[in-house]
């Protein structure tokens, strides 16, 4: 926790089956008919999302969008699609699938993908979806001598969980804005109650009055309402005007993050206007009356930026920008001091920002920062000045300038480029800039005062920088208050659950507003963290972060270890506070993190050094790091497990194929795992851009790299061990038929008898079901493969842990 002034506790509140063709053909009839009343299989999707949030990690990283493709399917047979092995009647076998043989020639070099039928645009083919749920239903059954312990481990990780809580109140205005959960509900209410003391300046000792004398809670929308009958509900932004009188909200009702956005009155809960259909959940308020958002082109690649008069039909909205550029999308933020709207467009290496006068929205967009190729821009406002991170090729970790709003081209130099510190946000406030930086792989926060508006502004001087007791840790900014002295941040560490501080940027008073509850007799202090350094095959040192229960291991090679990683999009993979985890440590199992390249802990370099032609290090660190845990006795081959979601999928499926014998079991959650084909098909969303991340693979350089990799492509005929597989039917970011096919390609290969499971979920997109508790099964679930894969699994009845 921060270790700045006093603290001040402001707490408020082996199996075989038999598959025959009867049976098969009555289950492709059965989702026919399904499909034929509109039953619970997903129709055909109209149109993907394309917001840019990181889904994978605390805030988690996400995979570009990857969506329905041109039609290229071989003529198939109308036969089962998938067969089964004979055994015996009281066991089961897995589904093999069919062998549609699917050739592609490039450079001479020809791939042969028997599984390639799998892909359904659609989503709707009755044979593909028979398949999947034959996946399902053998998944099932191989786990169903595990239910017991999969649902004591969900009762236990459910049972940390304080139900009936609210999120630490946010002042804005006259309001404090809260979240509420519900006992027993899935989903939150967003809540609001008035200032008693509006009057006042705040504070980092106010507190939200509760209580029969204090003014009422207003709940202007709760969510378990609108998702009465959705199977899945998610609101990818919520939006309350500047005067307070109004929200927009984007909903999502399939998972696949197509975006509707409802305007409420606040006070009422009275719809406004009608709503604005098939966007992206990029929303803000230019001013009380006036909406600017995004819309896709026909390749779902977000182009265009709108403006939006409260009022008028969604036909008659003004467009602001249009990019064209295939490789480039589009972006949208407001300025902390809500003065101006930011729109820039952006492609891996290149950004550049356009800004909207709220106060004369008539004038539409006015270019701030020019398009240059390499040049990386991001734009903030305060006063008379704009300040602007710009990062180039030379100043890889980023500079800060400012300029004058009159006389743009009048920039300043307010803290220079650093070898070893990268920027990598800012945060202004009316006297005040924060800023979050890295340094050996751990974020800084560093608060400088600021000259008075209309004085001059030259280089800072004298920040002061938030100490944190952790030895390994994760901060994160959070909403605070542009007119106000008073930081907001959340904090945690491996150990240490999320805790949400305002910090008084003037005497450097950090008061604690709201931690995590987490029943259970949890006790921080069982627990260790700290940080070990592997060695890459090429010298570099790769941070690992790692948590364990003190009482529990013994350090000498025989505990069980889960090795977590992601290494892609510069995302970072922060250590941070997962309550379900502790199901894990109290068993003894050690967990811990691979910072390895691709990711951006270590800096930009970190992240240039683990893509494109560089790609191979990302699995080769995580390959040592494995190698170094075991070396240093944190575990041996016989007890390491690794997991990874997304990009961190691919992770997983290289690995795999690189060191399977290093391995114990391997989670891969939604995996990018067919590399090469995706990447050859440009009419993809956003695979054009992609080409600066993992590269052009129609360039002869590219296609033969990412074939070395590509984990589909590498799969062979040798022993893997036990893998559980996961994929979303509506993902929109990593195609379903991605893991389909590896899995099926995995179950004709390998030599094994290890199991492989995979799980589709046919009513869900790239995070999974959106209910909390219902992602909590997910994660009991997952625990309970790892654990049996671990011969860790108690016997029904025996009351051990």
């Amino acid at each position: 926790m921060p270790n700045v002034g006093p603290i001040v506790d402001g707490l408020v509140t082996g199996g075989h089956h038999i598959y025959l063709n009867n049976i098969y053909k009555k289950m492709v009839d059965c989702v026919r008919q399904s499909l034929s009343i509109g039953g619970l299989l997903y129709l055909p999707l109209a149109l993907l999302s394309s917001t840019l949030l990181l889904q994978e990690v605390p805030l988690h990283p996400r995979r570009t969008l990857l969506t329905a493709r041109t039609p290229l399917h071989p003529k198939r047979s109308r036969g089962p699609l998938f067969t089964s092995a004979m055994a015996t009647t009281t066991s089961k076998a897995a589904p093999f699938a069919k062998k549609v043989k699917h050739e592609m020639e490039m450079f001479g070099d020809v791939r042969v993908d028997n599984y390639y039928w799998l892909r359904d645009d659609s989503r709707s083919d009755p044979e593909v979806l028979a398949y999947l749920q034959a996946e399902n239903a053998y998944t099932d059954f191989l786990m169903s001598g595990t239910k017991h312990f999969e649902d004591e481990i969900y009762a236990e990780i459910r049972g940390r969980i304080k139900e009936d809580d609210i999120s630490a109140p946010r002042r804005k205005g006259p309001y404090y804005y809260y979240e509420r959960n519900l006992e027993g509900k899935e989903y939150v209410q967003h809540c609001r109650r008035l200032v008693s003391n509006d009057g006042a300046s705040p504070s980092v000792y106010d507190i939200m009055p509760t209580g029969p004398d204090a003014p009422p809670e207003h709940v202007i929308l709760d969510e378990n309402i609108k998702a009465q009958e959705n199977a899945y509900y998610s609101i990818g932004a919520f939006k309350v005007s500047p005067n307070n009188k109004l929200v927009a909200y984007a909903e999502d009702t399939k998972g696949d993050e197509i975006y509707t956005v409802y305007v409420l009155d606040a006070d009422m809960r009275t719809p406004v206007g009608k709503p604005l259909v098939g966007v992206t959940s990029y929303l803000e308020w230019a001013g009380d009356e006036v909406l600017v958002y995004i819309t896709m082109d026909e390749i779902l690649r977000p182009d265009k930026v709108w403006l939006h008069k409260l009022g008028t039909d969604q036909s008659n909205d003004s467009c602001l920008y249009h990019e064209k550029d295939d490789m480039f999308s589009v972006d949208l933020e407001a300025s902390e001091s809500k003065k101006f709207i930011f729109v820039a467009s952006e492609s891996k290496t290149t950004r550049f920002v356009f800004y909207l006068d709220v106060s004369k929205p008539e004038n539409g967009l006015i270019a701030l920062t020019p398009r240059l190729e390499g040049i990386d821009t991001s734009v903030n406002h305060r006063g008379n000045h704009f300040f602007i991170m710009r990062r180039s090729d030379e100043f890889y970790n980023s500079e800060l300038l400012a300029c004058p709003v009159d006389n743009i081209s009048a920039t300043t130099v307010l803290l220079p480029h650093r070898d070893s510190v990268k920027i990598q946000d800012i945060q202004l406030f009316i006297d005040h800039l924060v800023v979050y930086e890295r340094e050996e792989g751990l974020p800084r926060v560093t608060i400088y005062s600021l000259p008075a508006f209309g004085e001059p502004l030259q280089s800072l001087q004298g920040g002061r920088s938030v100490d944190f007791v952790d030895p390994i840790y994760s901060v994160d900014p959070s909403e605070s208050q542009f007119s106000s002295r008073i930081l907001r941040f959340s904090y945690s560490s491996m150990r240490t659950p999320r805790s949400v501080y305002d910090y008084d940027m003037n005497t450097g008073i950090s008061v604690l507003k709201k931690i995590e509850t987490v029943l259970g007799g949890f006790d921080a202090l069982n627990y260790v963290t700290e940080r070990q350094w592997a060695t890459a095959p090429d010298g570099t040192q790769i941070p690992i972060s790692i948590v364990y229960q003190k009482n529990l291991v013994k350090l000498d090679g025989s505990d069980p270890l889960l090795l977590y990683g992601y290494g892609s999009y510069e995302v970072c993979i922060d250590p941070s506070f997962k309550a379900t985890r502790l199901s894990l440590l109290d068993r003894g199992v050690i967990y811990a993190i691979a910072h390895i390249r691709g990711g951006g802990e270590m800096g930009r370099q970190w992240y240039e050094n683990g893509k494109l032609l560089t790609k191979r290090n990302t699995f080769t660190d995580f390959i040592a790091c494995a190698e170094h845990l075991i070396e240093k006795k944190y575990c041996s081959k016989e007890k390491l497990c690794i997991n990874g979601r997304s990009a961190g999928g691919l992770l997983i499926g290289a690995v795999l194929n690189m060191r399977p014998d290093l391995f114990k079991a391997a989670v891969a959650g939604v995996p990018f795992v067919d590399v090469l084909t995706t990447m050859l098909d440009p009419t993809i969303p956003l695979t054009t851009s992609e080409w600066e991340e993992w590269g052009d693979p129609r360039k002869v350089e590219f296609y033969f790299y990412m074939k070395s990799y590509s984990p589909v492509d590498n799969i062979k005929a040798q022993d893997y061990p036990a893998i559980l597989v996961t994929a979303g039917l509506n993902d929109p970011r990593v195609m379903y038929s991605e893991p389909a096919k590896f899995v099926a390609k995995l179950r004709d290969l390998k030599t094994d008898d290890n199991e492989l499971l995979f799980r589709c979920e046919l009513g869900a997109g790239h995070f999974s079901k959106s209910g909390r508790f219902e992602k909590l099964q997910e994660d009991a679930f997952t625990y309970a493969f790892i654990m049996k894969a671990l011969n860790m699994v108690p016997a029904l009845g025996s009351g051990d842990n």
